[in-house]
């Protein structure tokens, strides 16, 4: 019940901070103190100042921007992995809740490139206690989503405290245990309760993850007009659709709401000139009056400004195949081509918040695991069959799709043309048989009659020197006229 107290205070404070505009990336308890009414307290602002242009010394963990056990993902490599954002708080919170009431550092005893591997390339994520009430493991879990986005925000994470405190949560509970997620608990997609929907709103439905293609959207765009909740983000909602007679009632998160044509998690680019170096990004959020954040690739936090000064790009999605731009000849990051010197063709792997692509080559073999390439999605293209022209370049796609596919192709003409060199040699030993069959047949009738000949000729003794009358005179009737 004290953590829980203690937990409550730190999420006050660190709400109110976020409400002014600020950072902190580096929770954890050493950072926090006590007062004089034994309320929980937050210390050491250097990051947040440091972010908002005040000098400070320059120190390693400065240049880090957090302390390695408690950094999120984004936090490593925040111009590739990131952006850093509001959710960033929510991971160091989360550890910080974790040792206090564990009595265990996260990763305690592991180096920083340790950590590095395990948080931001095997994507493991710190245990949480067994035994914690179901509301709290929730969000505790929430905590640790390596998408920023799919985080719960710190007013969620005050909520889920508050309405614990009183339960068992002290660090007087059994032995601590260790545990990974508990198979009773349907984890909640904090993603999907982040609009705070209101009536007058328009929506849509909401689109698969990751979805590229367009879907048969049961509201295809709607006003809400009356809801069925308790709270801002959570509930039933009923929405009016352009000719259906009746509200449709829906729940809060099957629907996103529609700003001035955008949504969260738009594929964007900001408006230049110049379309080609037009960077772009990802859409985080959108406010009703127009105000937007949108991650981009080389800026370390949310970019902000105003809708007017995007557009809709292009959007991606995992296992998509790309190439960079014919026109492009140093892209931002190293990308590998054939041995003709044209770009090799990748797979999207993985997409991050700020629009960054990590690509993968099965169409190049690699000992152990396949190397992960970066891309900025305003380099690349799309390659598909319909994009690829002729039978050649076709066949040239289908190669990328793993690096077994060449060897297969010639495996298999290996085996057709075997196959088409016996059938071939089967017909023309037939063939041959036959010939010499006949001839054969033919010496062999030639010699039946020579020999035939021959013992006519042995039968007829002379008569055949001598005339007809004679032969006849000499021998009857036996001697056939010739």
């Amino acid at each position: 019940m004290l953590i829980c107290r203690y937990s409550v205070d730190l999420a006050q404070g660190v709400l109110e901070l976020h409400r002014r505009g600020f950072l902190l990336l580096n929770l954890k308890p050493c950072n926090y103190l006590l007062d004089d009414h034994d309320r929980a307290v937050i210390g050491d602002f250097g990051i947040p100042f440091l972010l908002h242009g005040f000098s400070l010394p320059c120190s390693d963990l400065v240049q880090r921007l957090g302390t390695p056990n408690y950094m999120a993902p984004e936090q490593w490599e925040p111009s590739i992995n990131g952006p850093i954002s509001f959710e960033t708080d929510s991971w160091g919170f989360g550890c910080s809740i974790v040792e206090m009431l564990s009595g265990i550092q996260p990763w305690c005893g592991r180096s920083p490139d340790e950590i590095y591997q395990l948080v931001v390339i095997k994507k493991e994520k710190p245990k949480i206690p067994h035994g914690l009430p179901p509301k709290l493991e929730d969000i505790l879990h929430g905590c640790f989503e390596d998408d920023f986005r799919n985080r719960p925000l710190m007013k969620d994470i005050l909520h889920a405290f508050k309405s614990c405190d009183g339960a068992t949560c002290s660090e007087s509970d059994a032995d601590h245990l260790m545990a990974e997620k508990s198979s009773h608990i349907n984890y909640t997609n904090w993603s999907l309760l982040k609009d705070e929907l209101q009536v007058g709103d328009t929506v849509r439905s909401r689109k698969p993850t990751n979805s590229c293609k367009p879907e048969s959207m049961e509201i295809p765009e709607g006003t809400i007009v009356g809801k069925e909740t308790h709270g801002d983000s959570d509930g039933f909602i009923l929405v009016r659709v352009h000719g259906v007679h009746n509200p449709l009632r829906v729940h809060c998160s099957m629907v996103q709401r529609v700003t001035n044509g955008f949504v969260a998690g738009d594929w964007v680019r900001v408006m230049t000139d110049d379309k080609k170096q037009s960077p772009v990004g990802i859409l985080h959020n959108i406010e009703r009056d127009g105000r937007v954040t949108v991650g981009f690739i080389g800026i370390d936090t949310l970019w902000k400004g105003h809708y007017s000064e995007l557009q809709i790009a292009e959007s991606y999605c995992i296992g998509q195949f790309l190439r960079v731009k014919a026109g492009i000849s140093s892209p931002r990051f190293e990308w590998p081509r054939k041995h003709v010197g044209e770009w090799a063709t990748g797979r999207i792997s993985q997409i991050h918040p700020n629009g960054c692509l990590a690509v993968k080559f099965p169409g190049k073999f690699n000992f152990g695991e396949a190397a992960s390439f970066l891309a900025d999605p305003s380099e690349v293209e799309v390659v598909s069959f319909k994009t690829c022209e002729g039978l050649a370049k076709k066949y040239q796609h289908l190669e990328d799709f793993h690096w077994a596919v060449r060897p297969l192709v010639i495996a298999l003409g290996l085996f057709t043309a075997l196959k088409v060199g016996v059938f071939i040699g089967k017909n023309v030993g037939k063939s041959r048989r036959k010939k010499v069959g006949k001839v054969v047949k033919i010496s062999g009738q030639v010699e039946e009659q020579q020999q035939q000949q021959q013992q006519d000729g042995q039968n007829g003794s002379n008569s055949v020197w001598l005339p007809h009358p004679v032969a006849n005179i000499l021998f009857g009737d036996a001697v056939p006229a010739r």
